[in-house]
């Protein structure tokens, strides 16, 4: 709940929902020094609401994008108190596989 309260990694998140973004253009388009960008990534990331890939520039260097993993969240309050849910888009063969192996387990 932390994370989702902090405004600035709504804005994080909020930014990558749409298109994967480098922490350089997070910063720009969040109004955001590089540091707060790469906090608020490295909280996200730490609650796996984040995921990031390498990618080479045409010059050659490497750098990483961020995306969002997840499809949305609700936030309700029962019981005097908060839950977060996030819903993620999973893919149904992998999903299938990962019951499967749990009721193998058993």
């Amino acid at each position: 709940m932390d994370t989702i309260g902090d405004q600035h990694a709504r804005h994080v998140l909020a930014a990558i929902s749409r298109e994967p973004k480098s922490a350089k253009d997070l910063a720009g388009e969040c109004d955001m020094s590089l540091p707060t960008v790469y906090r608020r990534i490295e909280m996200l990331n730490e609650y796996d609401l984040i995921t990031e890939r390498t990618l080479v520039a045409d010059d050659g260097n490497h750098y990483k994008v961020y995306e969002s993993n997840f499809e949305s969240t609700v936030i309700s309050l029962r019981d005097d108190e908060y839950r977060v849910r996030i819903y993620r888009e999973e893919n149904l063969p992998d999903r299938f596989s990962q019951l499967w192996d749990e009721l193998h387990a058993e």
